[in-house]
């Protein structure tokens, strides 16, 4: 993996915990696929918070996954996503 910053790291970590934010996102945005989000999580948090992050990811409430998705849903972004300043996917 490469050396991230902390920045970059907490701002993987909170787009990894949230729901809506599919790995498709992270890859184009940090370049890191679904196995090494899952590995820089397993290594950041702790082992019960790693362990419930996985549990929903892997649940029906999370669509982490494309194909888990309302085929409705074609953005990465919800449109006031243009406020976080360090996210580039905002900039295009």
């Amino acid at each position: 993996m490469n050396a991230m910053s902390v920045l970059d790291i907490d701002r993987v970590i909170e787009m990894a915990w949230e729901d809506r934010t599919p790995f498709e996102a992270i890859l184009i945005q940090f370049g890191l696929s679904e196995s090494q989000v899952i590995e820089l999580m397993r290594n950041n948090l702790k082992r019960s918070s790693f362990n419930l992050w996985r549990k929903r990811v892997n649940s029906g409430v999370s669509q982490k996954h494309l194909k888990k998705r309302n085929p409705a849903i074609d953005r990465f972004k919800c449109d006031r996503q243009r406020q976080i300043s360090s996210n580039k996917i905002s900039k295009r």
